[in-house]
């Protein structure tokens, strides 16, 4: 016999109708491989490998909302430190999240607005003076600027040269527009929520 013709023949011999039956305590059918076996002795009952993992029941109400709150664009903001800036992706974008310090709130609302190219108050844009959240795509080109820079201590685009404030707003280059800001809301002191 042919290679070929010996691979068929064991093959429809591990296949034949005939009862198999499990071997040592592992489940495991002795001489087979574990697919055959899967399809020679189909159950409903299926066993999961807990050893170096928990397991949590489907439907499992804490994990179901932190899965929510994660897929929504979710964040916690208790870990940012005033003054920096952090970057996440939402709906394929970055958005900027900043915890602002004082002095930038300070800054922010002490701007003329009828300089500003895209004229809006700082109080328009934030809904808690500490924090300001935007979506990091420059409204020029749709590059995406760099924190903390620039000549206003908020965004550089060093793409085209646009300068952003702390507020997000266009004060110097290219860009026509401010960066926008996303719809959120705070679920608790420390969570945030985009979309």
């Amino acid at each position: 016999m042919e290679s070929e013709e010996i691979y068929a023949a064991l093959l429809c011999a591990s296949l034949s109708s005939e009862a198999l039956t499990p071997g040592h305590d592992m489940g495991m059918i002795s001489g087979l491989l574990a697919s055959v076996a899967a399809v020679k002795n189909p159950t409903s009952i299926i066993v999961y490998d807990e050893h170096n993992h928990e397991r949590f029941p489907p439907g499992d109400p804490s994990k179901r909302a932190f899965a929510y709150f994660v897929l929504t664009g979710g964040r916690l903001t208790s870990s940012i430190e005033p003054g920096t800036t952090v970057t996440v992706k939402w709906r394929g974008k970055p958005v900027f999240i900043r915890c602002r310090t004082e002095e930038d709130i300070r800054v922010a609302n002490s701007v003329d607005i009828a300089s500003l190219r895209d004229p809006q108050e700082d109080a328009v844009r934030v809904k808690n003076p500490e924090w300001l959240i935007v979506i990091g795509v420059c409204t020029h080109l749709g590059c995406i600027p760099l924190p903390n820079a620039g000549d206003f201590g908020g965004w550089f685009c060093s793409c085209h040269g646009s300068h952003y404030d702390v507020s997000g707003r266009i004060r110097k280059g290219p860009a026509p527009y401010n960066l926008e800001v996303p719809t959120y809301s705070f679920l608790e002191e420390n969570k945030l929520l985009i979309g």
